[in-house]
Parts: C-alpha cells; sequence; structure tokens
C-alpha cells in the first residue's frame, strides 16, 4: 500500500501515452460498440428475502403487481427514508462476442442477479441488506451469451441521498472497455499531467522566492486540481483498482479547492478584506480535516459528506465573487486574467454539484476546460512576465558598466577605511575578550573588597595603551561626599617609558569628594551616535574620566571607583576621530559591564548574609532548616548516631495577639526567641519554622535528655514576665512534641511526622507540656 504514491507518479506518463495511443487506433470501436440501456426498467422498494438456497426470493418469481416502471433506475418516487431498492430490466439483444454491462456509477453498493445466479457484486451487504460506502467506481459486469432471455435484477443499498444506477448503462464489447474509458479520460489526464508539472514549478519558486506568497496559492491550486481531475476520471481504476482511495483522494482534492482560491485571493486583497478570506478558507480547511478525519473513524459516510460541503462551498463562491468584483478594480491587469478564468472553473464546478444533485440531466461536465483555462492564463502570463524581464535586463546591461566603474572607485575607497577598522576591531575584541577573563575572576570572588584586589591587579593590561590612575574612597562601600579620595594604583607613568600623553602633567595623588571630584565623561549614548570620520572629536574627549558604580540593596547606586585615562599621542595620530570615539565608547562599556559584576558579587554576599536568617527573630529560618535535616538525617544513618527532633508551640498565641495586636505579638515572639537557644546545648540548632513554631534539632541526643530539655524551655517560658509600655502581659505557655530516632521509628524520614503529631498530642493532653512519640 505505501508504494502506491510512488507507482501513481511513474505510471502516470505511461498511461497518458496508452490513452493517446488508444484514443488513435480504437476510437471508431469505442464509440460504436455500445449500446445504452434506456428501456424497460422496473423498481421496487424494500430488500427481498433471502431463500433457503441463498438466492434472494424477488429474483424466482414474476410478482408483477409489486413492480413499477421507471424511465431510469435512480431515485424513484416515494423514498419515506428507505435505504433498500430493486430493480429489474431485460437487456436488448445484440451481436456480441463478449458481452458486459458497463454502468459509470452506482449509489452505493449493489448486487447483480441473473435467475439464481449471482453474476457481479461491488460492496459488502450484511444479513440486513446493509453496507458502507465502497467508491463511486465505474462498473463492468460480465454477461452470459443468454443476458437477454432472462431480466437483469439490481439490489441497491444507499443511505446518500441518492439511490440506485448513475450516468450511463450501456451493453459493450469487453474488448472495447479499455479504450473507451481512455477515450473518456486522455483530457483530463492530458491536462492532470500540465497541472502536476506546473504546481512542482510553483511550489520551487515559492521556497525559493519567500518574498512572494503568490506562487504558493497557484501551487496549493494546481495540485488540488491536479488531484482532482486524476482521481475523479475513470482511468485512476486502471491504474490502481482502490475505488474507496481514490474517492478520499478525489474528496481531498475537492475539499481544497476553495482553501486554494481563499488563499491567493488573500494574497491579492487589503488587511481587513483578507481577514474575511482567510476565516473563509480556513473554514473549508476545518471542514476538509474534519469530514475526511470522521470518515475514516466510522462517524460518517464519506459520501453524507459531500452534500454539505457543496452547499458550504456555494456560500463560500458568493461570498468570494462578491468581494473580487468589489475590489476588481484595485487589481492588475494578470490578477483579472486569473479571476475571470476562476469564475470560469467555478462556473463548471457549479455545473457539476448541479448535475450530482439531480438538478440538471446527467452529462459529463468537461471540468478540465476549466483546469486547461488556468493553465494557459498562467502560462501567458508567465511568458509576459519572460518578455518583460528580458527587456528589463537589455536595459540594466546598457548601464551595468559606468555602475561597475563608479563602485569600482568607491570600494577602493572603502578599502582603505575598512583596514583602519579591521585593526580597531581586532584591537576591541582583544580587550573585550580580556574583558570577559576580569569579570569571570570578579564573578568567582566572595566579596567585594577581594574584587577590588582582583581588578587593581587588572586593570592596567585592560586598559594599554592609554595610562591611568584608579582612585578610591578611604572607606570602600561606605562613601561619603567628604570623604578623601587617594590613588590605590598608576600606569603608564614611568619616566622611562617612551610614551608621550596630550596632557603631559601627572594626574593629583587625591581627589577631595565634596570640593574637586571630577564628573565623569559624557559619552555617547548608543555605538550608532559615534561621530564619522570626518568629525572632529572635543578635546575633552581626549581625556577620560569613568565612574564604577556598585547597586546597593538597601540604599541605590555608590561610587567606589574613579578611573582616570589618557591616551598617547602616537596612537591619536594614527586612529581616526571615530577609532578613538569608539576606543572610549569600548572603555566605557567594560567599565559599566565590571560595575555590574561588582553588584552582582555585593548583592551575592549579602544574599548568602540574608537568605539563612529570620528577619523577625534572628534565629535560621525554614529553608536553613530544610537543608540542615536533610545533611543530618544523612549523618544519623551514616553514623548509627540517635537523631532527635523537637517542635514547640506557643500555646492560644493567636488569641494573644487578637487580644494585644500583633506589633506586640511580634514583640513576645522576639522575647520567646531570645530563650530558646540557652535552654538547649550549644551544638543544638534553633529555628523558626513558621508562625509561633519552633524547630529544634538535636543530633546525638536521647529521647530522655530531649525531654529533660524540653521541660526546661517550657519552664523557662512559663516563667517569663511579659509586659509592654509598662502593662504587664498574660502570662504564655509552650507545647512540645519530641521524636527521636531510633527509638521513637527506625526510619528517620518519618521523626518530622511523627514530632508533630507528639505535639498535637501535647495540645490535646492540655498544653504546656512535652509529649514524646512512641515506639512505632
Amino acid at each position: 500500500m505505501f508504494l502506491a504514491p510512488l507507482r501513481l507518479t511513474l505510471t502516470l506518463p505511461c498511461l497518458i501515452v496508452a490513452a493517446l495511443f488508444w484514443l488513435a487506433i480504437g476510437s471508431s470501436v469505442a464509440s460504436a460498440a455500445s449500446q445504452p440501456v434506456t428501456e424497460g426498467w422496473e423498481y421496487r422498494w424494500g430488500d427481498s428475502p433471502i431463500g433457503a438456497n441463498g438466492v434472494p426470493t424477488w429474483t424466482e418469481t414474476s410478482a408483477l403487481d409489486q413492480w413499477s416502471a421507471i424511465n431510469f433506475p435512480s431515485n424513484p418516487p416515494n423514498r419515506n427514508g428507505r435505504n433498500n431498492v430493486w430493480y429489474r430490466v431485460t437487456l436488448p439483444a445484440g451481436h456480441w462476442h463478449d458481452p458486459m454491462l458497463y454502468i459509470f456509477s452506482v449509489d452505493l453498493i449493489v448486487q447483480v442477479w441473473q435467475g439464481d445466479r449471482q453474476i457481479y457484486q461491488f460492496g459488502e451487504f450484511d444479513a440486513e441488506g446493509r453496507g458502507e460506502f465502497a467508491g463511486w467506481p465505474w462498473h463492468a459486469i460480465a454477461l452470459p451469451p443468454d443476458y437477454h432471455d432472462k431480466p437483469l435484477y439490481f439490489r441497491i443499498y444507499s443511505n446518500y441521498i441518492d439511490i440506485g444506477l448513475w450516468g450511463k448503462v450501456a451493453v459493450m464489447e469487453q474488448q472495447a472497455l479499455v479504450p473507451y474509458i481512455l477515450k473518456n479520460s486522455v483530457k483530463s489526464l492530458i491536462v492532470a499531467g500540465m497541472c502536476a508539472l506546473l504546481a512542482l514549478l510553483a511550489a520551487v519558486f515559492a521556497f525559493v522566492r519567500k518574498d512572494d506568497q503568490g506562487f504558493s496559492g497557484i501551487a496549493l491550486f494546481a495540485s488540488s486540481s491536479s488531484l482532482l481531475l486524476l482521481a475523479g476520471t475513470d482511468a485512476n481504476q486502471l491504474l490502481w483498482h482502490q475505488p474507496l482511495v481514490w474517492e478520499y483522494l478525489e474528496a481531498g482534492s475537492y475539499y481544497m479547492v476553495p482553501v486554494a482560491l481563499g488563499v491567493m485571493l488573500t494574497q491579492w486583497r487589503g488587511t481587513r478584506p483578507a481577514r474575511l478570506l482567510r476565516r473563509l478558507w480556513q473554514l473549508h480547511l476545518l471542514y476538509l480535516v474534519l469530514a475526511l478525519g470522521a470518515s475514516l473513524l466510522g462517524l460518517v459516510t464519506l459520501a453524507s459528506t459531500y452534500p454539505v460541503f457543496d452547499g458550504l462551498f456555494l456560500v463560500s463562491l458568493i461570498i468570494m465573487s462578491a468581494m473580487a468584483l468589489f475590489d476588481i478594480r484595485q487589481m492588475s491587469g494578470e490578477q483579472r486574467l486569473l479571476l475571470a478564468v476562476f469564475g470560469v472553473y467555478c462556473l463548471l464546478l457549479m455545473a457539476d454539484m448541479a448535475v450530482a444533485h439531480g438538478f440538471l440531466p446527467w452529462v459529463r461536465v468537461p471540468f478540465s476546460w476549466g483546469v486547461l483555462l488556468f493553465l494557459l492564463a498562467v502560462i501567458s502570463i508567465s511568458v509576459a512576465h519572460y518578455r518583460h524581464m528580458q527587456i528589463q535586463l537589455q536595459q540594466m546591461n546598457a548601464g551595468l558598466e559606468q555602475e561597475v566603474a563608479e563602485r569600482t572607485a568607491k570600494a577602493e575607497a572603502l578599502t582603505l577605511r575598512e583596514r583602519r577598522r579591521v585593526k580597531l576591531l581586532t584591537f576591541e575584541n582583544e580587550k573585550n575578550h580580556l574583558s570577559d577573563v576580569v569579570v569571570a575572576g570578579l564573578q568567582r570572588c566572595v566579596s567585594l573588597t577581594q574584587a577590588m584586589e582582583l581588578l587593581v591587579l587588572e586593570l592596567p593590561a585592560l586598559t594599554s595603551p592609554l595610562r591611568g590612575v584608579l582612585y578610591q574612597p578611604d572607606a570602600l562601600c561606605t562613601y561619603l561626599p567628604e570623604d578623601c579620595w587617594r590613588q590605590v594604583v598608576s600606569w603608564g607613568y614611568n619616566s622611562n617609558s617612551s610614551s608621550t600623553f596630550t596632557n603631559p602633567r601627572p594626574l593629583p595623588e587625591t581627589f577631595d569628594g565634596l570640593i574637586s571630584l571630577p564628573p565623569p565623561t559624557r559619552l555617547f549614548a548608543d555605538i550608532h551616535d559615534l561621530p564619522s570620520d570626518d568629525t572632529d572629536l572635543p578635546a575633552a574627549l581626549h581625556n577620560l574620566c569613568l565612574w564604577i558604580n556598585v547597586q546597593k540593596a538597601e540604599s541605590g547606586s555608590h561610587t567606589i571607583g574613579l578611573l582616570q585615562l589618557e591616551m598617547p599621542e602616537y596612537f591619536s595620530a594614527n586612529t581616526t576621530e571615530y577609532g578613538i570615539a569608539r576606543l572610549y565608547f569600548s572603555m566605557d562599556q567594560i567599565i559599566q559591564k565590571i560595575g555590574l559584576t561588582l553588584s552582582g558579587v555585593l548583592l551575592q554576599d549579602d544574599l548568602q548574609r540574608f537568605s539563612y536568617e529570620d528577619a523577625l527573630t534572628g534565629l535560621h529560618n525554614r529553608r536553613f532548616f530544610d537543608r540542615l535535616i536533610k545533611h543530618e538525617l544523612a549523618v544519623c544513618l551514616r553514623s548509627q548516631r540517635p537523631l532527635t527532633l523537637l517542635i514547640a508551640d506557643v500555646d492560644h498565641f493567636k488569641r494573644f495577639n487578637d487580644d494585644y495586636g500583633h506589633e506586640v505579638g511580634d514583640l513576645v515572639l522576639q522575647r520567646i526567641a531570645s530563650e530558646l537557644a540557652p535552654a538547649f546545648r550549644e551544638s543544638d540548632v534553633v529555628c523558626r519554622y513558621g508562625g509561633e513554631e519552633f524547630v529544634i534539632i538535636m543530633a546525638g541526643a536521647s529521647s530522655a535528655q530531649a525531654k529533660a530539655k524540653a521541660k526546661g524551655l517550657c519552664e523557662r517560658v512559663q516563667s517569663l514576665r511579659l509586659e509592654h509600655e509598662g502593662v504587664a502581659l498574660r502570662p504564655l505557655t509552650m507545647s512540645v512534641g519530641v521524636a527521636n530516632w531510633p527509638d521513637s521509628t527506625l526510619n528517620p524520614e518519618k521523626l518530622m511526622g511523627l514530632a508533630d503529631k507528639a505535639l498535637y498530642r501535647a495540645k490535646r493532653n492540655g498544653r504546656n507540656r512535652v509529649e514524646v512519640s512512641s515506639s512505632g
């Protein structure tokens, strides 16, 4: 099954050649050797009982009163929701060597009987005379030599809107079938092949020229039309005899046509109309997915999805046509031509719908003509584009030599400029790499003092060939405007140096932060604001003053360093003004990056200090406890030392808060917290777990030792004299739950839960007491 698409691709050209061959040598045989069956048809509603011999009884009895005449065996009157019908006919006699009955299509499945013999079946009938949709192929029913002596009976089941035979019904020679099929299919096959080629070319152009979305719509329309023609032609059964698969391909390509039309019209329209068109083709795409998906899942039959789509498509065509006609003046000539072609295409589709739904008598609608017109329109537009392009190429070649000469002169001028820029960029990249190394080193520092010591060592290499001085306030990180700023390090001022500077005077040893602290140099906000090579820099920019700032969490920005830089004269003479400005801009960016890194070091130092401390009581917080208890559990398992966990809770503290207020409650919690640490050993860890609840980790302590310490804590809390603003407060008590490993449990992971249960047991037993978790 998975080789079918490949086989289809390889066989389609051969099938077209065969069709042309048969069209040339067998057209007279195909047209003359057939006898339409247009008379003598009768019908009977319902389904025949099956006799003991497995033969329907209606084929063995005449029962003339039960059969009614009909002009053509399709859609008899008074259906009234019935899905089974029988037709019969006595075929006309003829001089045939190898006779067969050709039927264009059947709605939906059929058995053919002659007397007590079943000579043909399409689809499967169950015991109740029903079956599933199996496609709409043509049917070739081999006839016995005496076919005209007995009537043929057609047993049909259909839950579709139509029931019965459809299209042409004729007796012909079996050898004339293939020429007849190919004669009726050759035009569609040729147009389908041309459409497939056009779809491939348009898809390639759509992929290459992503700025022009018109090709994607053409590719989608051409591929849908090609598959629709191929799946709808009679010759598809000669190519691959899978009627239901072909029906799914035909339905999918048919349902894709309005999507392709909508995509193309969307690309031609403005924003607001395009939104409506987009919603239309998205609706049709959704219907395609739902209809085919529901049919494949067996929720609906594929045949039942056609009427709904036809109604939806007709409404969409009216809307699309109205919008296209309203905007036709704004379209180009090519778009108008394609629009006219689409109009013919849609009219043929509507005619095919009318035939399918019985509004017009059966006839083969030349749908391929509409597709052929589309191909001719695209080819004519392509030829016109090609001619226009040739004219433009000639005009472009006429002025190409002059343009090349002008660009060559500009390129030579730019070459010298770019050489300078390459040198500058190389120098700048080296500095950026070195700054990344310095920043990485600063990030590894654990304190701001350590980071500044590293920066002092790295600044000379980082700022070379500039000379400079770094100043710092005497009290680092506590800068006040009146502080004295002193030189920490200087470089480039060696008297043996051969470099000369614009300002030969040495910089001062100190700055008074209140009087003479130099302001930072105002540089350009962005690198795109730098001056061009032809612009002179202000003289003040040949000396640079940069402030090293850090951000403190409590008080914002602070200046902790002052960097003064000067440029050597040789560097200034061999570098453009743009290069100097870019160098200074790069230095400023590097110092800002260093400032951000130092801010991170300072913030990390502060976070390390605050992350494990409870802000109210000063005890360790729950985060510290969660981290420590994991470590202690691992240690007790490894060393087999006992581990005791206590949970202490202030009794009736909510009521206390309600009576005295949360401000007084916070002060009392601070007072109680100050009594916790003295009540235990120095090796014990006391943490605030949350609210008025505290936890104590006692490594190496037994249950008895922990209970004694807990009782002492209860006594200390009970004896506290609490007062606020000279007013005595109600005394408080504390309940404690204790759990020990291995006394209380063999699984240390359960200590927290056992201690919590012991605490609540102490609460239930009267509070102001200690409860130890029993072994369990």
